[in-house]
């Protein structure tokens, strides 16, 4: 039965389970759900990989005696037990109320091919047998928690199996003998199995599935600067319909970690038409541009080195005359620098099918004076609208933004006379071919889900709700 955890355990929970440590019981800023159309598909991927891998499952030797008349006592012994065909029909996967699964494997049969000895006095006698396994039925509970650190946990919280009937087939030279008393091999043969089969199930879950799930990545790296902590902020929640499993999703700076505000509720619609959703909350993503900004990443600064070569404006006083009529005679034949800052973090709003944010920007100029000192001479606040587009694919989500013009509005001058106008068209140009750009290129990097090798999504639907985007998929297990 250990193929069954490796099967089918791992591709549900790991799914979902990809998690790391963390505090218990602060909102998700992330909900995966999966449905009963992803429990049922669990289930059935997990008894293909359960009848294919049942043949590496050893099964006990047994031994007994017997006492029959004018023969008399003997000892008789069952080896080398190997399943040569089974034929597993039913299986199903469903959530119990609370922080429980229920499989249940059905109407199944086994074959069992094996050697047999009896042993009388100082005589041994052998053979071989086939062993007919049919109505095998298997009901087992899938206890899900979090430990104190936020890791995941399974237990076999119950397990039953049972067997309808056993049937014997005997051959060999004193097959006849044990035929004598196949009833009484038959019983112990069921007692046996059906004791073995909860105590395989019990032994993998703790050996195989919960160190499976232990060893996790606790955060994803982003990039040099970020990272995302996916731990888990409570124990896995089942409904009649549904399981829910809830990840603090927080991106944080790697080299300066500090605490997030936590996220607001989110209030999941009712679909249940594809296997697995993915809430994640506007939050996640206003967290993320926090530490950025935080960092100084949206900062910039253009000088006139970086103006391509062909460019009829360069960043020289003598050439910004067009906008500063004063600025040349001021400061003759000198290099200018522009810098730019994002006041705060822009944040991302969600309104039913739209994304859209806001950022203001302050740019201040500067004259770089033969002694290397930095003068200022004008100082701009820069205003736009940017729509946002999200969109996803088999393992992560990725951005585009779209940006709207640019207003741009004189806060202070040195130099007399700014025509704000002309500066604006600049402007515009600028960074739509270049800062936007730049930042398209790191938004197309996608936002990794927590996703388990071997698993793809298809048929994709992605929602945008008040405060969250919602995301929907069926999946693909890929064997190897």
């Amino acid at each position: 039965m250990a193929a069954l955890m490796t099967t089918l355990l791992p591709l549900l929970l790991g799914l979902l389970l990809a998690v790391a440590p963390g505090t218990l019981g602060a909102n998700p800023g992330l909900v995966a759900r999966i449905t009963s159309k992803g429990l049922e598909y669990a289930a059935k991927e997990g008894l293909l990989g359960l009848q294919r891998n049942l043949r590496k499952i050893t099964l006990p030797d047994f031994t007994g005696d017997y006492k029959i008349r004018h023969i008399g006592r003997g000892n008789y012994n069952f080896h080398s037990l190997d399943i040569h065909s089974c034929e597993l029909r039913h299986s199903t996967l469903k959530p119990l109320p609370g922080q429980s699964l229920s499989l249940s494997i059905s109407d199944s049969s086994i074959r069992v091919q094996g050697r047999w000895k009896v042993r009388k006095s100082f005589v041994k006698f052998q053979g071989s047998f086939d062993l007919d396994i049919r109505g095998l039925t298997i009901s087992v509970d899938l206890l899900l928690g979090a430990d104190p650190s936020g890791r995941p946990m399974v237990t076999a919280s119950r397990c039953s199996s049972h067997i309808s009937d056993v049937d014997v087939h005997i051959s060999g030279s004193l097959g006849w003998l044990l035929n004598l008393f196949h009833n009484k091999i038959e019983f112990r043969l069921r007692d046996v199995l059906e004791s073995k089969m909860c105590e395989m199930i019990q032994k993998s879950v703790a050996s195989d599935l919960q160190p499976y799930l232990q060893t996790l990545p606790v955060t994803a790296e982003i990039d040099s600067l970020a990272g995302i902590d996916y731990h888990l902020v409570e124990a896995p929640r089942a409904s009649a319909q549904a399981l829910d499993v809830m990840f603090k999703a927080e991106i944080f700076n790697l080299h300066n970690r500090t605490e997030a505000a936590p996220a607001p509720v989110m209030s999941l619609p009712e679909d249940h038409e594809k296997m697995v959703y993915f809430a994640i909350s506007g939050h996640v993503f206003n967290i993320a541009s926090q530490v950025y900004h935080q960092a100084g990443y949206l900062n910039f600064f253009i000088t006139d080195d970086m103006i391509p070569s062909d460019s009829a404006i360069r960043l020289t006083t003598k050439s910004f005359r067009a906008f500063a009529p004063r600025i040349a005679k001021l400061y003759p034949n000198m290099n200018l620098e522009l810098q730019g800052a994002v006041i705060a973090a822009p944040l991302l709003n969600f309104s039913p099918g739209n994304l859209s944010l806001a950022p203001q920007m302050d740019i201040q100029a500067f004259v770089l004076l033969p002694s290397s000192v930095q003068e200022p001479v004008f100082r701009l606040a820069v205003t736009t609208n940017i729509s946002a587009t999200l969109t996803f694919n088999t393992n992560k989500v990725t951005g585009f933004l779209n940006p709207g013009k640019m207003h741009v509005e004189l806060k202070e001058s040195r130099v007399g006379i700014f025509n704000v106008e002309l500066f604006e068209v600049l402007l515009n140009y600028y960074l739509l071919n270049t800062l936007y750009s730049e930042l398209n290129d790191k938004l197309a990097e996608g936002f990794p889900l927590p996703l388990l090798t071997r698993i793809q999504l298809y048929d994709l639907v992605l929602q945008i709700h008040k405060d969250f985007l919602f995301l929907g998929a069926n999946v693909q297990y890929t064997r190897v």
